[in-house]
């Protein structure tokens, strides 16, 4: 079968579209054939390297966290999936490698897609729509009526966010690029600002604010409410040790108002994502789709910025 890996560090071309042995099941695992993965932009820092200092290095390192496809065998001990059932997926916590024809995940990991969505567009869901729901309902307890300010808003975390955020009831407010702030007045946004000219001091006051940039978390902070809370879901991509090592400091001298969290989704948290994709809750964003070949390709545009919602690669194509 196809896998996409890489063997060392480095720019987009270390990746590879590798023939390997199909996995086989363990106990409690679904092996299931990939339809569509989605391209993680949380992995462009560890294919470049600049965790190295933390991440432990096996190579060759596989692609992908999330993933739709169809169930294609059950290992020992499964007994709530069926052969052929359409799903849709994360692999194990800090685990890549969905970028292939077959994936293998314990069934934990699992839930049934969404059926108003096609699998190919359901891609863009799992790994982004979790993060939000963590992020809004578990971390910062967004209500009703609540003040919302999502920072980097045309991402795919950050699409996601101005939907369930006015889902969830919220005024939301989203930074955004110039070209983009009528689209994301389309996803939901009651307010949309240009970050390039709208400075921290120039803002309101938020109830919550969902940080996707990881620069200047500090003067954002500032703008929250007396209760207010901000969620950090990305860290300064120019200086990542030290943003990460301030990010978690803030968090943990002000845990109320500071919050972090790695997304480890519950099966209830995907079946959660399910519903509320059904439910019309949220709609996947997609910029572009890629063939399988082209995964390098997609990695230089996801790097290069500007991109609405999230790159997907069609294992079909």
């Amino acid at each position: 079968m196809r896998a996409v890996q890489y063997t060392r560090f480095g720019p987009p071309e270390v990746l590879r579209i590798n023939d390997v042995p199909t996995p086989q099941p363990g106990p409690g695992e679904v092996l299931v054939e990939v339809r569509a993965a989605s391209v993680d932009a949380g992995e462009l820092a560890f294919r470049a390297g600049r965790l190295r200092g933390i991440a432990r290095a096996r190579f060759p390192r596989g692609l992908g966290g999330d993933f739709t496809g169809r169930i294609a065998a059950l290992g020992s001990g499964v007994h709530a999936w069926s052969e052929g059932e359409e799903v849709w997926g994360l692999m194990p916590h800090f685990a890549f490698g969905a970028i292939a024809d077959y994936v293998t995940v314990p069934e934990q990991r699992l839930a049934r897609a969404p059926k108003n969505l096609s699998l190919l567009d359901a891609a863009a869901l799992p790994s982004s729509g979790t993060t939000v729901l963590t992020a809004l309902t578990d971390k910062a307890g967004l209500t009703s009526g609540e003040r919302l300010l999502v920072r980097g808003a045309t991402g795919g975390v950050g699409s996601i966010a101005v939907q369930l955020g006015k889902a969830l009831g919220a005024h939301v407010t989203a930074l955004a690029g110039a070209r983009n702030l009528g689209w994301v007045t389309e996803l939901g946004a009651d307010a949309a600002l240009d970050y390039r000219t709208t400075r921290p001091q120039d803002l309101g006051h938020y109830d919550v604010i969902l940080d996707v940039v990881g620069t200047d978390l500090g003067a954002y902070q500032a703008r929250l409410d007396r209760r207010g809370r901000m969620v950090a879901l990305a860290f300064d991509q120019d200086r990542i040790l030290t943003s990460m090592a301030t990010t978690g400091l803030r968090a943990a001298l002000s845990p109320r108002r500071m919050k972090l969290f790695s997304n480890n989704p519950s099966p209830a948290r995907i079946a959660e994502l399910t519903a509320s994709a059904e439910a019309g809750s949220v709609r996947p964003v997609i910029d572009a789709v890629y063939p399988i070949g082209d995964v390098t390709e997609a990695h230089r545009r996801l790097e290069a910025g500007g991109v609405r919602g999230k790159l997907i690669i069609d294992m079909q194509r």
